[in-house]
């Protein structure tokens, strides 16, 4: 087993506050209207989005993927879970963990950092062209 990390660093005018509540706390609401050509729903299978929480996002094609919440922080804006199964992780990954720390700017806008930790199976090993159909 290895584990890659890949870190993306973006930034927004939109604020950190904002930019949490929509993409961390009410994502299970906001995706599906925003894409839904691609995600039929997201729905929360085990808890209400906090700590520990599964939830389940059902794609418009039949596919599913399952996310637990590490970690909702409404007070630093850290937002980490873990992708536990789905077509994601193919035979290639044990998990795949996505964190994500919105942080302010002067302008009002925000400076964003993703980091992705993949937990390879066996004696897979990871490249860019995989961490690029990931993202």
């Amino acid at each position: 087993m290895g584990v890659y990390t890949d870190i993306t660093e973006y930034s927004s005018p939109i604020s950190p506050v904002r930019l949490f509540k929509a993409l961390a706390i009410d994502s299970h609401n906001l995706v599906p209207k925003l894409l839904p050509h691609a995600v039929k729903n997201m729905e929360y299978i085990q808890g209400n989005g906090e700590h520990g929480s599964i939830r389940q996002i059902n794609f418009a094609e039949g596919k599913t993927m399952k996310n637990r919440i590490d970690e909702a922080n409404e007070e630093t804006f850290t937002y980490k879970y873990t992708l536990l199964e789905g077509d994601a992780l193919k035979d290639k990954f044990e998990s795949i963990t996505h964190e994500v720390k919105f942080e302010g700017t002067t302008d009002g806008g925000s400076k964003n950092k993703m980091t992705i930790t993949y937990q390879t199976k066996g004696d897979f090993q990871l490249n860019e062209e995989d961490i690029k159909e990931g993202k």
